[in-house]
């Protein structure tokens, strides 16, 4: 599959990021690369058959939305995992149920059943 759109979020702590990430929202690590000292620095993870990218740098920026099949199981997972809900979940009218919430680094993350 050849992407041309990828989404990037930020991190201080990449390795953090990629724990939390996995066991929080269910991502699938596809590539991890670190430097000389063993940082992480870059990774690839999956979402289905998506990528999403995590670099060093600061945390924050708009947020990414990631499409699921049951919003709700994937709410209360992000919850336990210590995801911050800023935002409950929401019958949008435009068909979708969602949710929003924070990485404990900042990010925001937006999850629903909307697939355009």
């Amino acid at each position: 599959m050849t992407r041309t759109v990828y989404a990037l979020a930020r991190y201080q702590d990449c390795q953090a990021a990629i724990d939390f990430l996995t066991g929080a929202f269910g991502f699938r690590v596809h590539e991890v690369a670190k430097n000389d000292e063993g940082v992480v620095h870059h990774a690839e993870l999956l979402a289905g058959d998506d990528m999403i990218m995590l670099g060093l740098g600061r945390p924050g920026g708009p947020g990414i939305y990631v499409a699921v099949d049951d919003v709700d199981a994937h709410h209360d997972r992000a919850r336990a995992a210590g995801a911050t809900i800023t935002m409950g979940l929401t019958d949008q009218p435009y068909g979708s149920r969602e949710y929003g919430c924070q990485d404990p680094q900042g990010n925001p993350w937006y999850f629903g059943t909307f697939r355009p």
